[in-house]
């Protein structure tokens, strides 16, 4: 596996990210079309494909956005821990989630003061990760 840093660390899958929602998009539109030039003998089952269409898009994203919801849960603890370990505190209740998301690449040399640094200044998670030097991957992130 390469080395992560800021410039590849973002995940892309192919298939979900690209594939799914494209084919997503054209069945939605298509569908439209079809509800457009329906006849009344076919308006009931071309208005149901628009509907399982958008009920499909709708799983779609939920899932998606579950999913990243518990891993970002499942983040905070950890982070919240190695900063206890660290510390002996909890982390400071001023971060906001994406800051505390964007510091776990963050070696524990500069883990600390990047993460007072973060609560001080209000730092945005791009500036965070901009501002990490020895980077630690995270490769189990969906």
């Amino acid at each position: 596996m390469k080395e992560q840093n800021l410039q590849n660390h973002s995940r892309f899958v192919p298939l979900y990210h690209y594939v799914a929602s494209t084919l997503l998009l054209a069945i939605l539109i298509g569908s439209i079309i079809n509800l457009c030039h329906c006849t009344p003998e076919t308006c009931y089952s071309a208005s149901l494909i628009v509907a399982l269409t958008v009920a499909l898009i709708l799983v779609w994203y939920f899932a998606r956005s579950f999913a990243l919801k518990a891993q970002d849960r499942a983040i905070r603890a950890e982070e919240n821990f190695r900063h206890f370990v660290l510390s002996g505190k909890p982390l400071d209740s001023r971060l906001k989630m994406g800051q505390i998301i964007a510091r776990r690449f963050a070696c524990d040399d500069e883990f600390l003061a990047l993460a007072k640094r973060a609560a001080d200044e209000s730092l945005q998670s791009k500036e965070i990760k901009q501002a990490v030097k020895n980077w630690r991957a995270d490769h189990d992130r969906a």
